[in-house]
C-alpha cells in the first residue's frame, strides 16, 4: 500500500471525509512547479507519520468540484481533516519542519 493515495471527486467523501483519523490532502498539479518542490517533501512526511495521519493527493486537473467547495485558490495547497471537518490549511511550498509542526499540533 503506498504512503500516499490518490483521491477523486468521487472518492473524497468515502476516503477522507469519512476517515477514523486526521488525514492531510496535497491538492496539486502537473503543471505547478512548486507542487513538484513539495511532493517529496509530503512523501517523507507519510511515511514519518504512517499509522497516525492518513495521506491522500488530488490532482486538481482531474478533479474540479473538491477543490472548488473547499475554496482552493492557489496550490500547493494541504487540508488537514479531522472528523470530517477542515481543521489546518497550509498554502504554499513550506520547509518540511514547518508543515511537521503543523502535523503535530493536529494531533496534540
Amino acid at each position: 500500500m503506498a504512503a500516499i493515495q490518490p483521491v477523486s471527486d468521487s472518492t473524497f467523501q468515502q476516503s477522507v471525509l469519512s476517515a477514523d483519523g486526521p488525514v492531510l490532502v496535497d491538492f496539486w498539479a502537473g503543471w505547478c512547479s512548486p507542487c513538484k518542490q513539495l511532493a517529496p517533501i509530503v512523501e517523507e512526511l507519510a511515511a514519518e507519520y504512517a499509522g497516525r495521519i492518513g495521506f491522500f493527493s488530488m490532482d486538481i486537473d482531474a478533479n474540479a468540484q473538491t477543490p472548488m467547495e473547499y475554496g482552493i485558490m492557489s496550490i500547493p495547497t494541504l487540508l488537514v481533516f479531522k472528523g470530517g471537518q477542515v481543521v489546518k490549511g497550509i498554502t504554499g511550498a513550506r520547509p518540511k519542519a514547518a508543515i511537521a509542526r503543523e502535523l503535530e499540533a493536529v494531533l496534540a
